[in-house]
């Protein structure tokens, strides 16, 4: 693709990683609010420009404390008037405000010294909302062909957006997160429904998985993060992980290969390094390129044969990512590792076909320079 055909934007000028870390360093009583308000939702204040005055702490019922906080810049002491709700309306007053669509959309960036421009035309809040999720904003793309693109890096995996599809999906994590509080969600894992869980994927009752395993990935997602999550033993994190891996895989059976995403993603930091973690970045990249997108499915297995999945499980799929992406020689690369590696050549005969078609004359050339040198 020509350079007239694609503008190319850094974001590093724009990053806002560790903005609310930052934020914390000022604040006395940091840790104090994110655990009565939620650190995400003490987050969402900042954003939105909803300054916590005053709490209120009901112990016996966290939900019906109540929070004092004034919008906008002002303070008490200019003589704006704090409003005050319970914690479960202010939460939900602040996810409505971060969903409110914007207005009059901002002009497209035209030089790479446009800072604000960048901010504005990316949105402010999706550049604070981002590190909250784990996503690094690389670049900003626009290319003829399919507009804006965000290039970002999630759990230290590249990943290509359209600018508006991660805005959804931004603003999908901000209604899971109020979702998750709403419904109590907080529950103890029962690591026993695991085994109960394979039983059924074994049977192909994906349905019965997600009941069992479903209520798993919210609480699960902070859980590491709280002093308790550090200290989980090793056993326990990996059949953590193996749960998560099963609900993924049934996610992706279902046809919800977003939330499979997202369940692999939360497995990921859970899975000791080795065959554990070797097993759900192949899942992952599996799910990714179901979803149809092979440019985003190569990392992940990539990462698979690195903690030492095995070359029959992934060489095959990683080829049918690099054919999507019409990469014939790493297509055929990974298709004679999986031939090496005992995959049956009739479980990868179309690839090869396809390979062969596009490859032609070279690839004949080639095979009997090898044939050749093997005899000699």
């Amino acid at each position: 693709m020509s350079e007239a055909e694609q503008r190319v934007f850094d974001l590093e000028s724009v990053r806002t990683d560790g903005w609310f870390e930052r934020v914390g360093d000022g604040i006395g009583s940091f840790q104090a609010l994110c655990e009565i308000i939620g650190e995400r939702f003490f987050a969402f204040s900042i954003i939105v420009g909803a300054r916590v005055a005053a709490l209120t702490v009901d112990r016996r019922n966290p939900e019906l404390s109540l929070v004092d906080f004034v919008v906008g810049a002002g303070d008490v002491g200019d003589g704006s008037a704090p409003q005050r709700l319970a914690l479960a309306d202010f939460r939900r007053r602040l996810v409505g405000a971060l969903l409110v669509e914007d207005g009059k959309p901002a002009p497209e960036p035209t030089r790479q010294t446009e800072i604000e421009g960048i901010q504005l035309y990316i949105g402010v809040r999706y550049l604070l909302l981002a590190p909250l999720y784990g996503y690094s904003l690389v670049r900003l793309l626009f290319d003829e062909d399919e507009g804006a693109q965000l290039v970002v890096l999630h759990d230290g995996v590249e990943e290509n957006h359209a600018l508006d599809a991660f805005r959804f999906r931004i603003r999908a994590l901000v209604r899971e997160e109020l979702e998750r509080v709403a419904s109590g969600s907080r529950g103890a894992i029962d690591l026993s429904k695991v085994a109960e869980a394979e039983t059924a994927a074994l049977a192909g009752q994906w349905s019965n998985v997600v009941q069992l395993l479903g209520s798993w990935p919210a609480p699960l997602a902070i859980f590491l993060r709280t002093p308790e999550g550090q200290l989980l033993a090793p056993d326990a994190r990996g059949l953590i992980a193996k749960g998560l891996g099963l609900l993924g895989s049934a996610c992706v059976s279902l046809g919800e290969i977003e939330q499979a995403e997202e369940v692999f993603r939360i497995g990921i930091q859970y899975a000791p390094e080795g065959v554990a973690a070797a097993d759900l970045f192949r899942r992952l990249g599996e799910a990714l390129l179901n979803g149809k997108r092979p440019g985003e499915a190569i990392a992940p297995l990539r990462r698979a044969l690195a903690f030492g999945g095995s070359p029959a499980e992934v060489m095959p799929p990683l080829a049918r990512a690099f054919l999507e992406r019409k990469k014939w020689v790493a297509a055929c690369a990974c298709i004679r590792a999986a031939l090496s590696a005992g995959v049956p050549e009739r479980n990868v005969a179309d690839e090869l076909r396809r390979i062969e078609g596009e490859l032609g004359v070279p690839l004949t050339q080639w095979k009997a320079r090898i044939a050749q040198d093997s005899r000699g």
